[in-house]
């Protein structure tokens, strides 16, 4: 009978230990591996999306502000849709129609860029590398657009066919990348198709690579603000060229037509402009204050100056209105739970990172924190960092994070009698993964 109820321990120990892990993906995959070897479009390459860094917030953990904060109305506009998103979250603070089907226009140019990008991080494309333009990349092509004004023949560098289609939006440089980079425009397309797929563009896709007029070359303007998330998030290197003025090639002088940039009441850094007739004036911003970072996104403007002060009216209403709230740091332990068969009787656990919210003004008082764990008590080894549950963060009844709580440090196994021990405890008093909550009503309580 203690033979088989030793055995009986053993195997549920087994199991218990038994357990999937995501493995980190550090190198880009080559998504024009297959173009390059038979001009085949690609199946389904893409490179990993990783989660935006936690802010530094900066005066976020201050007491709750001494006068009620009023949040008013967001802002209007004679716009088809508009978004305004918290960087670091993803969150959406305002929008109308933000998943309408609209056509991008040049903000098609953010996917041509991000994955040349991609290619330039990879270490398969470099800043310096010639690019030899082809007949469907010249300039003559696009007379009635936006172009960079390159020749049939030419060899240019291909840092400044990315700043041709970054800052000077031109079609030309853009076909003569994906020529470059594919071998044929369609091949790239369906690279740019495969990235949006990976960082969860739901309704959009793309046709060619500049944005011209395509009835399936489309996408909405929550996309287009992911888009503009994504590029920020993995093209730290690339990034500041979308804040850039203005570029002068072939003797000819161009400037961003992001008026924005020009702005001295905001830190607009980014990030690109888009234009059709069958659609109006798009625009995609981003700004930074105050340890925040801002996206908007306003689709259908009826002019250049209009959608400027859209984008800036939504801008200043995130930025007046929310704030940087930390209630719990990285690394402290917020609770510890018992452990079966390790050298030590219990885990701590906590963030990885630090927990920071946007949140409307003086809204603290009204943060409620929660937690679910994935066991009441765990078995031994438990490696630092190993995700055991994750912690819900409501503003009233919604919402506005989830965060992992992760082993604070290595649990190692115990002594042969130790472990004897606690595989015949476990085996009489049950276990397993039943879900255990517990909730505060003050953030800053755990």
């Amino acid at each position: 009978m203690r033979n088989k109820i030793l055995r009986s321990a053993a195997f549920a120990a087994l199991m218990a230990l038994c357990s999937g892990a995501f493995a980190a993906q550090d190198a880009i995959p080559d998504p024009f591996a297959a173009l390059k070897g038979s001009q085949q479009q690609p199946q389904g390459g893409s490179a990993d999306a990783k989660g935006a860094p936690a802010p530094q917030a900066q005066g976020a953990q201050g007491a709750a502000a001494p006068v009620p904060v009023v949040i008013p109305s967001p802002p209007e506009f004679d716009a088809k849709s508009w978004v305004l998103m918290d960087y670091y979250s993803g969150r959406v603070i305002t929008a109308k129609n933000q998943d309408e089907r609209i056509w991008p226009a040049s903000l098609t140019k953010m996917m041509t860029a991000y994955v040349i990008g991609m290619e330039l991080k990879a270490g398969r494309l470099h800043m310096d590398d010639d690019v030899t333009i082809p007949e469907n990349a010249w300039a003559k092509n696009y007379s009635d657009s936006s172009k960079m004004f390159i020749e049939v023949g030419k060899t240019i560098k291909v840092g400044d066919l990315l700043r041709g289609i970054i800052i000077q939006s031109g079609n030309d440089a853009c076909v003569a990348m994906a020529v470059h980079l594919a071998g044929t425009e369609e091949g790239f397309v369906s690279v740019m198709n495969s990235y949006a797929r990976k960082l969860g563009l739901k309704n959009t896709h793309f046709s060619n690579v500049h944005g011209l007029y395509d009835e399936n070359n489309y996408s909405t303007a929550y996309d287009m603000a992911l888009m503009g998330r994504a590029v920020i998030r993995d093209l730290p290197n690339e990034y500041p060229l979308y804040s850039q003025k203005e570029f002068t090639f072939n003797g000819i002088r161009q400037m961003n037509r992001n008026r924005l940039l020009w702005d001295k009441t905001l830190n607009v850094d980014g990030i690109k402009t888009g234009h059709l007739s069958e659609v109006g004036f798009n625009l995609v911003t981003s700004a930074t204050k105050d340890g925040m970072r801002l996206i908007a996104a306003v689709i259908g403007a009826k002019s250049d100056k209009e959608r400027a002060a859209d984008n800036r009216a939504l801008l200043l209403y995130g930025f007046n209105y929310f704030e940087l709230y930390t209630p719990l740091p990285s690394s402290k332990a917020l609770l510890s739970r018992k452990v079966r068969m390790g050298d030590k009787g219990e885990v701590r656990l906590g963030l990885e990172n630090n927990l920071s919210l946007l949140i409307p003004r003086g809204s603290q008082q009204r943060i409620s924190v929660s937690y679910r764990l994935k066991s009441p008590e765990f078995t031994a080894p438990i490696k630092k960092g190993a995700v055991l549950g994750a912690l819900d963060v409501k503003l009233d009844k919604d919402l506005l994070s989830s965060a992992p709580l992760v082993a604070l440090e290595d649990v190692g196994e115990g002594g042969f009698f130790s472990r004897t021990w606690d595989r015949v405890m476990m085996f009489f008093t049950g276990g397993g993964e039943t879900e255990v909550k517990a909730e505060t009503k003050d953030a800053k309580a755990q």
